[in-house]
């Protein structure tokens, strides 16, 4: 499916072809809360990094996160995950990390194509969550993690039946 998205400012356009477009994973993580995740969790989708195409890629910044350990003040290293932003409006773009590099991970609240809608919901790094995040308890079409599950984006997709 190609993906095509934007900021909100319209400084940068870019499309990407993804077998991946299901929206279905929320991040609650210290880093999708605070830098792309007004819910207080972030969606990224996964994607062909070699198709990725930029228009007003100068308006590009990245940003190297950390994650820090809700209460404990403890601090990791710098993520090797570059987090794309436009310098102009700070809207989060896609996630590329240089471990997996035929992989892009677009923030679905970039993605101006329809993206169709998930037969299932995953919530992952739970132990990270804010305290003011609802999340739903028990529901039927939903799955919790505490931190990564072990299935890939590829694998969830497969599972059920869709993407390629």
């Amino acid at each position: 499916m190609l993906l095509e998205g934007s900021c909100h400012c319209g400084s940068v356009r870019f499309q990407v072809d993804s077998s991946t477009p299901y929206p279905y994973q929320a991040c609650y993580c210290s880093i999708c809360r605070k830098t792309a995740g007004g819910g207080g969790f972030a969606i990224n989708l996964g994607a062909d990094a070699n198709t990725l195409k930029v228009e007003g890629r100068e308006n590009v910044s990245v940003y190297n996160a950390k994650l820090y350990d809700r209460g404990e003040g403890d601090e990791a290293p710098a993520s090797e995950a570059e987090r794309n932003f436009c310098r102009f409006c700070g809207s989060f773009l896609w996630l590329f990390s240089p471990s997996y590099p035929r992989l892009i991970h677009p923030f679905a609240s970039a993605v101006d194509t329809p993206l169709p809608k998930p037969p299932e919901h995953v919530r992952i790094m739970l132990s990270y969550a804010a305290p003011w995040c609802e999340i739903p308890e028990s529901p039927t079409n939903e799955v919790h993690y505490t931190g990564y599950p072990e299935e890939s984006l590829e694998a969830w997709h497969r599972r059920h039946g869709i993407g390629g």
